[in-house]
């Protein structure tokens, strides 16, 4: 009998650099939910209570916040970011050439 155990990502975060490559992938899939999903797997390889502390946010605020299906304020998702050390950052779309 194979012996399979289950995945999670939050086991695999254990850089910066790391949380930041898995945030950008997930933020070019261009699925806010994936985003919300990726941001709150940071969140718990950081440690939730103290990013709690370092947001400001209470830990059942932010528990909602980054739960599926969440609508997160742009200053939240901001805020939780720079708390991690994580910068946004934006780039041009390629441009397609004829």
């Amino acid at each position: 009998m194979v012996k399979i155990s289950k995945f999670d990502a939050v086991d695999y975060l254990d850089s910066e650099e790391m949380m930041a490559e898995y945030l950008t992938a997930a933020m070019e899939a261009e699925n806010p939910d994936l985003f919300l999903a990726a941001l709150a797997d940071v969140a718990k390889a950081r440690g939730i209570a103290q990013l709690a502390k370092d947001t400001g946010l209470g830990r059942e605020s932010l528990y909602k916040t980054l739960a599926p299906g969440a609508k997160p304020r742009f200053d939240t998702i901001l805020k939780i970011t720079k708390a991690l050390g994580i910068s946004l950052a934006l780039k041009p779309e390629p441009v397609p050439h004829p």
